[in-house]
């Protein structure tokens, strides 16, 4: 352990490593409407996804670095190790989706990628917001709120996709098919990922409140 570490107290380390994690999410899942709305320079657009999908990744080794080496822990290190890896998680179906517009050649994102796109960032939007809030848990009806709204997000992306899947298959391109659906389905899953986040956040609420 360095000298900043033992300067630090290592409870504001962790939470200091998980807010940078969520801030890094939010703006992925930002550029990704961002991609969505405007379906111009997609290389560039998903190049730069994609470097945050690899800082998120440096984040998360650097969380498991902190808990290899500290003793004493601010919550359960089952807790923290879970709450790094659903983070992650939600940067690699991000950077999954991004990936499968550039590499499949779509044309345009549809309006349906453009919502799920949208529920992704408001989704990460009250994850961050959520993940601030367990520094202290002064407020533990704060973050469960956060999260309850991120399962009614995840809720209304089963929506969008059900919608999306049943006009899909309304076409008669196949090829068009197996693509768009594949998207879809990638983004449907970062919800889902981002719904993991918050039951962990929302068991840490009720655990240390």
């Amino acid at each position: 352990m360095g000298l900043r570490e033992l300067l630090i107290p290592q409870d504001k380390v962790f939470f200091d490593l998980f807010e940078k994690q969520a801030g890094i999410v939010k703006e992925a899942a930002w550029q990704l409407v961002a991609l969505t709305e405007d379906f111009t320079n997609v290389k560039e657009k998903r190049h730069a996804i994609e470097k945050l999908e690899h800082k998120g990744d440096l984040l998360t080794h650097d969380i498991y670095n902190q808990l290899n080496t500290t003793f004493i822990t601010p919550l359960d290190p089952e807790e923290i190790s879970r709450l790094a890896a659903s983070l992650d998680d939600v940067l690699d179906f991000i950077d999954g989706a991004t990936e499968k517009m550039q590499y499949y050649g779509i044309e345009a994102a549809d309006s349906h990628m453009v919502e799920l796109a949208k529920l992704i960032h408001m989704s990460a939007v009250e994850i961050e917001s959520a993940v601030k809030g367990i520094r202290s848990i002064k407020d533990p009806r704060y973050v469960e709120e956060r999260c309850i709204e991120v399962n009614r997000l995840e809720n209304l992306a089963d929506d969008v996709l059900a919608q999306a899947v049943t006009d899909l298959f309304r076409t008669n391109d196949a090829i068009m098919i197996i693509k768009f659906k594949d998207i879809y389905e990638h983004l449907e899953t970062a919800t889902d990922r981002c719904e993991d986040v918050a039951n962990v956040l929302s068991d840490i609420a009720i655990r240390h409140s």
